[in-house]
């Protein structure tokens, strides 16, 4: 008789931030769904399942099963897919993890949070009103500032990547795959300690 060792249930959840469809890819919103393309490649693993009204995969780091989602909602709505998941698998706010870009760091810088307020970004500003509050782990990833102080924010955000901002961006993108991994293994300072 065979016998299966039963999955470690789900006891952290990261969310990637970013605006589901090929028109917002290699957008500097995306910066999320792009340090999700990244985990995906260097864990071997797809984030493919449609689950909570987002793409799903999972994965174990340091032996405990993380769920991995990208919300298919828009931004602005990124906190309806958490609240669901994190219902469901009764994970608490501060096992929640949110990966988004930033527009107040230069491009390709990391800032890592133990918790704190949305400054201004709609994804985590949903999150923060629906899943009960701010403190939770993010990982920022700069995308820096428009060129001038006329441009519109949103056609900043969603314009497209290219050249050397997008080699800069996927490759910090890279770094903060390797951060939440840190996180979940080592604890949020050590993750601090090494990547802000």
């Amino acid at each position: 008789m065979i016998f299966r060792r039963k999955p470690a249930p789900v006891s952290w959840i990261v969310v990637f931030l970013g605006n589901p469809g090929a028109r917002y890819k290699n957008t500097r919103h995306n910066a999320g769904f792009m340090t999700a393309d990244a985990v995906e490649k260097s864990a071997g693993l797809k984030i493919n399942r449609l689950k909570f009204n987002a793409l799903t995969g999972t994965c174990v780091f340091g032996g405990c099963q993380v769920l991995l989602m990208k919300p298919q909602a828009f931004m602005n709505l990124s906190g309806d897919p958490v609240r669901q998941a994190m219902r469901f698998y009764k994970v608490p706010l501060g096992n929640i993890i949110a990966v988004s870009d930033d527009v107040a760091l230069p491009a390709g810088k990391l800032r890592i949070r133990r918790s704190g307020s949305a400054g201004g970004h709609n994804g985590l500003k949903d999150i923060i009103s629906k899943c009960g509050g701010d403190s939770f782990p993010r990982i920022k990833i700069g995308v820096g500032t428009p060129p001038h102080t006329e441009y519109d924010m949103a056609d900043w955000v969603l314009a497209k990547l290219s050249g050397g901002d997008l080699k800069i961006v996927a490759d910090a993108a890279a770094h903060a795959a390797e951060a939440l991994e840190t996180i979940i293994t080592k604890g949020i300072d050590a993750a601090m300690a090494e990547y802000n």
